[in-house]
């Protein structure tokens, strides 16, 4: 399956009809499938280039150096996870990946020990600063898709709970691997949107309208876009925060992928909005502190290991 591709470069001509092409077309993807892909955002290939190879050399690093990032809570959310310590499906086995997150890396105040290294550090808050600029652009188009405040969205993203994430999926044989056990188990995302940029491996797979999983074919010339659980509640249901998962590595080759998740600052109260609520269209989602979900979807995805 390919997912819808969007071509972001008519929002930025100051051309009418192309805005409004760019933002129909955002508008029929996170509606129709809740993934989108594309090449023109304007991330550095380089920039990528060398935050897959950072995290190549820091995953494929003896354990003692990657523990000394160890993650130590939901509520920092930073650090080094170790192989199969997450289930992102409560109910089923570990998940079969090892991950480095990194929350809120422009402002938060991580101790200089707990990163691999300066130049580490220094590449991803770069990496970040990008991914964050191209986030505000899709939340501006999502804001007009919505007829809402060009900036409704971006005022709730400071970046507290924004977080860069680099996984691993070491190769492993077919007995190695429990029954119902993924390489990332069946899960949507949590915040408002997520990129996701993938190496040649494939894996991912997302759940369609019909309940059936489609294989995404890996293409590492584009980011994915999907829109997350707090933009489904906003919009009522209209974006579909689509359930997603990663096949085990059982083919012999490693995976690597980076996800760039942006979720709303702790205090924003996400209610469904009142344009999305009608005689025919009822109110599905309650409101919900941003905070409370993000770390409570959080602690329940690390199984009381983190808490």
């Amino acid at each position: 399956m390919q997912t819808p591709i969007v071509s972001f470069k008519g929002f930025q001509s100051g051309d009418i009809l192309k805005i409004s092409d760019t933002v129909a077309n955002v508008d029929r993807a996170l509606t129709d499938c809740g993934f989108m892909a594309s090449s023109d955002l304007g991330f550095s290939d380089e920039l990528i280039a060398r935050v897959f190879e950072a995290s190549a050399t820091f995953f494929l690093s003896d354990a003692k150096n990657k523990m000394r990032s160890a993650y130590l809570s939901a509520e920092e959310n930073f650090g080094y996870q170790a192989f199969a310590s997450e289930h992102l499906d409560p109910a089923s086995p570990p998940d079969l990946k090892e991950t480095f997150t990194m929350r809120n890396i422009l402002n938060a105040t991580i101790e200089e020990h707990r990163w691999p290294s300066n130049e580490f550090k220094e590449l991803m808050q770069l990496f970040f600063a990008e991914c964050l600029e191209r986030a505000f652009l899709l939340q501006r188009i999502l804001a007009k898709a919505l007829n809402l405040d060009e900036n409704f969205f971006v005022k709730f993203h400071s970046g507290q709970n924004i977080s860069l994430r680099l996984l691993h999926y070491p190769a492993c044989s077919s007995d190695e691997v429990s029954d119902s056990q993924l390489g990332a188990g069946a899960h949507s995302d949590y915040g408002l949107t997520t990129f996701l940029f993938q190496d040649s491996v494939g894996g991912l797979e997302i759940c369609d309208q019909n309940g059936n999983w489609q294989d995404i074919e890996p293409d590492n010339s584009v980011v994915l876009i999907n829109s997350g659980d707090l933009l489904e509640r906003w919009t009522n249901g209209k974006y579909r925060s689509t359930l997603h998962r990663v096949k085990p590595m059982t083919r012999g080759r490693d995976r690597f992928s980076i996800a760039f998740f942006v979720d709303p600052d702790s205090d924003t109260e996400v209610k469904v909005l009142d344009s999305f609520i009608g005689a025919d269209t009822p109110r599905k989602f309650s409101d919900v502190n941003a905070g409370d979900y993000i770390r409570g979807r959080l602690e329940n995805s690390h199984n009381n290991l983190y808490k």
